[in-house]
């Protein structure tokens, strides 16, 4: 059995906090970071369970950009987050009007 490294962003939006998944296109919320990371690997559980059921969860992962003929026991993409920031970037004008 191989395992799958995925990066989890968590963000708080009103009282609810959503948990995302790049790699995989997924999400989910929950009430606070616990339930929504718990939430979010049972959608990445199901999403899956229910790719490979339409056999295309080959296909899936390697669209995703995971090379599934590595011997590694440890599927990961060849990149990691290194920064995480919030930047403000000026509008045009034509919006500001």
């Amino acid at each position: 059995m191989k395992n799958l490294v995925v990066t989890e962003e968590i963000w708080k939006e009103g009282n609810m906090y959503t948990a995302y998944c790049p790699e995989l296109d997924v999400a989910s919320c929950g009430k606070d970071i616990e339930e929504a990371r718990n939430n979010l690997l049972e959608v990445i559980e199901i999403q899956l369970e229910e790719t490979e059921k339409l056999g295309t969860l080959k296909e899936f992962l390697e669209d995703a950009g995971y090379d599934l003929n590595t011997p590694e026991s440890t599927l990961q993409l060849n990149k990691q987050v290194v920064s995480f920031n919030q930047l403000t970037v000026p509008l045009v004008e034509a919006i500001n009007a």
